[in-house]
This record gives C-alpha cells, structure tokens and sequence, in this order.
C-alpha cells in the first residue's frame, strides 16, 4: 500500500492533503466505535500534507514515507503534544522533546494522524487497561484488538492509517496485530531506537512497525532501522551497515529449513491450528522443508518474562511520585502521603499489579529465590534458541493460542489473560525479531496470525520468508475491512 500511495503522491493523481483529509474525515466518522485514538492531530498533519504537495509542485524528490498517513503508539514522545501512556498519571504530560523514529519520520515528512490507545503503560494483553477506555476490534467491535498495541493495529485495519508504530515488550505489536488480521513486526533488540519511549521494561521493549503487508512493513523496517548514539541500548552492528530488506523481498525460499516446536501448540485452538498446518503446506509447496521437534525450555518463559518484566516496570515507573511531573493528589498533609495518594489514585489496577510484583521479587530475601534465578534461565532460553538457529533458519508458531476474546470478558484469574502471551513473550526474552502475518480465520470470521522467528539481525530472511507466504497466497488473508479509506476507491 506504501508504494502505491507514494506513486499516486508521485504522480499527481490525489494531493497529500487529499488524502490525508480523506482519513481525518474517517477517523472522525469511525474512531467513536473503535476509539482507536485518543488524540487526532489533525492541524499538524494538514501542515505536513502541504508540505509534501509543495515538494511535489517543484518537482522535488520525496523520500517513501514522506506523505504518508500514520499513527504513533501514545507511549512514544511528541514535543509540544501530549504522551499519556493511557494512564491518569500522565494525563497532561507534554514532552519537550521527539523520540528518534518520529523526530526522523516527522522530518521527512511522514503525516501523523494522531496518537494511538494502548493498554496503560503498555501493561496488558487486550487494550482495556487504557484510561480512555478500550479501544475495539474493527473485526467485530464486542472483540478486543489485542494489546498493548490495540489502538494501532486497530487503526490500521480498521484503514483509519497507512501504518502504526508501537512497541512490543512481550508481544505487544504481534499479537493485536494477529487479533486484527495485519502483519506485526518485533524488531532486533537494538536495531530501531528506543530513544524517547517511555519504558515499560528496558530490556526488553522494542519499537515495532504494524502494517497491511510485510512489503508495507520492510520499507517501514528499513527507515526506522539504523544506529542512535542517543540510545545505549542501539547495536554498534549499524553503525556500518544500512538496513535494506526491501530489496530482499522476492528470494526463492527452495530448500530453507522450517522449525516448528512442538511446545508452541499445546492447548491452543483447534481452528489456529489447522490454518498453521495449512500455511506449513504452503511452504512445502514452496520447496521449504519443515520439522518438528522439542522446545522444553519454552515452559520457563511466561514465568521468567513476568518476574523479570515486573522488576524493571517496578524501578522505571518509581519515577512517577507527583514530585517532578505528571499527576499528583489534591489533599495530603507530608510527602509520604503526598507520594503514596499520587501513585494510588493515578495508576490503574493492573499497573499497580505489577509494580507490586516487581517490588516483591527485588525484595530482601527473594531476590535470590526469584530474580536471579529468572535472569539465569532467561541466559539459558537465549543459548537454546541460538542452537535451533544452527539448525533452522526460521521458527513457525502460532502469535497467539486464541483469537481475539470478547471484551469486559471476566477472567477468574489475571494469571488467565497472561497466558495469551505464552508464543510472543520468548522472542523478547532473547532479542530476536519475529513477525506476524494473517494466516486465517476462525468460525467467527476473526483473524489468525502465524508467528515466524529467526536469528538476531535476520530479519531480510524473516521478511522475505513471510512475503512469500503473502503473495503465495495471494493476499487471501488480509480482509478488507469496509471502513477507513480505500486506496483503490481513490
């Protein structure tokens, strides 16, 4: 979809303002139903669009993504525009500064439609945690779009954007995107720059690209992909090196070697299932040839991801205690109170939840018991998967054991909902990339999304494995959703 609206930008056939008029004009007839944002920048954009039609009058060269309308995840810092975090802690927070992938896509002129919802402080699994409300499933709107992420996968399949950024810590851009049927990426760790993202877990979040199609989200990959100084977690690897997958796309995949652990499959749903081990046949035709085999080690991932995750979100959100910004309480008598009223009433249940797990693991006595055993077993489920790596070049599972669920759905439990995260919390564990891309549809007509895996830094085999499984299927997969903006009705 990015290459045909560039061409039409190119051409002249609609104006940027146009077309970004034509998804303000949508986003306000469609996001009072799918609630997918929660601020809609629509002067800005106006300004950016004018900027691209005024390039193109002089006959000046536009880069891809310059023009192109999008959205950002509300964790992701925009000076002089507000970046909540879905969360009445920051209700009012306006960043003095950019994040690097938007001060960089926002000086090429790419159009930021608005800031998107998301589970508070990017903490859950269905985008219903959000101060603003739950955003919903263009799919069926009594279905979550899946989280944190929700709002963007959300907007793109709903055509209320050409492309989202979100952030992904344990599954947050793949899994709403295979509950709304559009094609997620997870990065490298370190290969996107996390330079202005309000953390959650440090080491294990990363910026991510939701998009129609693995093409749409290689040129997306490729721009946002290269080294910050301003990011000590960014990969020396790219300092001398230019990511370019876009051109990696068409590689036959005659005779690539497919995985697929056995441990991913137990328990999830008979309909996903059936559509993996139909998109596995898809491969064979293609000449790839898949095995099954052991992962016993995948059992230790949930449990490590939680104690681990919850320690770093306990120590990266004591920083909001009302004293330097943010919420604070009305009525207190000394700053114990002042700190403690602040915290309570600003953060939500399921933040709070976390934050007290974290705490409880890094406490006196249990630091041992827990934390350390859990960084020891996540070093161990690291060197597994550069084993299977020697042997496969990609790894096919599920992104989620179900489909997206029904909202203000009631869970005994909250160890319940945390389960859907047991295909996509591995990859963040390790640092590899994965994506996923639609593979089917459940009895519901709701989406399915098949995961694939690879090493560090490969992702030009990832995206090129996964464009195949597209264009082999012939896109059968993506639904065109009858709201938003249609490209071909332009």
């Amino acid at each position: 979809m990015i290459k045909k609206i560039h061409d039409m930008l190119c051409s002249k056939k609609i104006s940027c303002t146009e077309l970004t008029q034509n998804y303000l004009n949508n986003i306000k007839k469609n996001n009072n139903d799918l609630n997918c944002y929660v601020n809609i920048t629509e002067s800005s954009a106006l300004e950016s669009a004018k900027k691209v039609d005024n390039k193109i009058k002089n006959n000046q060269e536009i880069n891809i993504l310059e023009g192109i309308p999008m959205t950002l995840k509300d964790n992701i810092s925009t000076e002089n525009l507000k970046t909540t975090c879905c969360s009445k802690i920051l209700e009012n927070y306006v960043p003095i500064y950019n994040s690097t992938v938007w001060d960089n896509l926002h000086k090429n002129n790419s159009v930021l439609l608005g800031k998107t919802n998301m589970d508070e402080f990017a903490m859950g699994s269905s985008c219903e945690t959000s101060y603003f409300g739950a955003a919903k499933n263009p799919h069926n709107l009594n279905h979550v779009p899946g989280g944190s992420s929700g709002g963007a996968a959300s907007a793109v399949a709903g055509n209320l954007a050409v492309f989202g950024l979100g952030s992904d810590t344990g599954g947050s851009v793949r899994q709403p995107a295979s509950f709304c049927g559009v094609v997620g990426l997870k990065p490298t760790y370190g290969s996107v720059s996390r330079y202005g993202l309000i953390a959650y877990a440090s080491s294990f979040d990363q910026i991510g690209p939701i998009a129609k199609s693995v093409e749409d989200i290689s040129i997306i990959f490729d721009n946002i992909s290269y080294y910050d100084p301003k990011d000590s977690t960014s990969s020396q690897i790219l300092k001398n090196k230019k990511t370019n997958t876009y051109e990696n796309l068409n590689k036959n995949i005659k005779d690539i070697k497919i995985g697929v652990p056995r441990e991913y499959y137990n328990s999830i749903d008979p309909e996903i299932k059936s559509s993996l081990e139909n998109s596995m046949k898809i491969y064979e035709s293609l000449g790839a040839h898949i095995e099954y085999f052991d992962f016993p080690e995948i059992k230790y991932t949930l449990p490590v991801y939680y104690i681990l995750a919850c320690a770093e979100a306990a120590s990266n959100l004591s920083r909001f205690d009302g004293v330097r910004y943010g919420f604070r309480t009305e009525n207190y008598q000394n700053i114990n109170e002042m700190i403690c009223k602040t915290r309570s009433q600003g953060f939500g249940k399921e933040v709070k939840r976390r934050i007290m797990l974290g705490n409880y693991v890094l406490s006196s006595g249990y630091y041992d018991a827990y934390y350390k055993r859990a960084q020891d077993m996540r070093n161990k489920i690291t060197q597994k998967f550069e084993e299977n790596f020697e042997k496969y070049d990609v790894l096919l599972t599920p992104t989620s054991p179900v489909t997206a669920f029904e909202l203000n759905k009631n869970y005994s439990t909250p160890e319940e909902i945390y389960l859907s995260d047991i295909c996509t919390v591995p990859v963040n564990i390790t640092g590899v990339p994965a994506i996923s891309v639609p593979c089917g549809f459940d009895h519901n007509n709701l989406p399915i999304g098949m995961q694939l895996i690879t090493k560090k830094f490969g992702e030009s085999k990832l995206l090129n494995i996964a464009h195949q499984f597209e264009i082999n299927t012939n896109f059968e997969f993506s639904k065109n959703l009858n709201m938003g903006v249609n490209i071909c009705e332009l």
